[in-house]
């Protein structure tokens, strides 16, 4: 399928390459597992989304990885329980990955989402969750996979950049692709001007592409 033509303004256009685009609510409600590091703003948009109904969800946990991450604040005010993961006090990834796995699985979550979640995951947590885990990266992947992809971007000189949701598999930022939003990058932008303008889109289709994965990969 081809995607929707991307025209270089200001306006950021909603692309979805892999799959028709369909903003349906699940009809069951989802079990959602968050896993986030830093800030959360991701965890909140998804929040949102469910209390407003445009996401048929509960979020069962967050995990976090950080100690002073401000994502706790932020599912404490939206009542989700959380815990603390922090990979430091795992020798191997796998490990990890393990307790994450297990964690989920006591909370009954049948879906994990990848809220900016920065570390590497392994097969232990992807197997688990076949189809089911799903990550938000700050690219329109194929392009600018790995860390630093908003950097890697303004080095280029590209005029388009954006984000994407999709499937996580073992090859990193590889899986299939649930939905994107092209983002303009403008004469005078910065890491920081960028990423702002970004991130209003991944708050915009990350609730979207969970619904949109629901009904794809029931």
């Amino acid at each position: 399928m081809t995607a929707n033509p991307i025209s270089v303004d200001s306006t950021p256009s909603l692309i979805s390459p892999d799959v028709p685009l369909d903003r349906s609510i699940p009809a069951v409600p989802l079990k959602l597992g968050i896993m986030a590091s830093g800030n959360g703003s991701n965890f909140e948009a998804v929040a949102e989304a469910i209390a407003s109904g445009e996401l048929n969800a509960k979020t069962q946990v967050l995990i976090y990885n950080n100690p002073d991450a401000k994502v706790v604040a932020r599912a404490e005010r939206w009542g989700v329980p959380s815990l603390l993961l922090n990979h430091r006090d795992y020798q191997k990834r796998e490990d990890l990955d393990a307790k994450i796995v297990e964690t989920f699985q006591q909370f009954g979550v049948e879906w994990v989402i990848m809220a900016g979640w920065m570390r590497i995951v392994t097969p232990v947590l992807i197997d688990a969750f076949p189809n089911r885990l799903i990550n938000i990266h700050p690219s329109l992947l194929p392009s600018f996979r790995g860390v630093r992809a908003i950097e890697q971007a303004l080095a280029t000189g590209v005029k388009i950049t954006g984000c994407t949701v999709h499937l996580v598999v073992p090859e990193v930022d590889s899986g299939p692709i649930l939905m994107q939003a092209a983002v303009p990058i403008l004469p005078n932008d910065t890491s920081e001007t960028l990423h702002a303008r970004i991130q209003v889109q991944e708050h915009r289709i990350l609730p979207r592409a969970i619904a949109l994965a629901a009904k794809i990969y029931k």
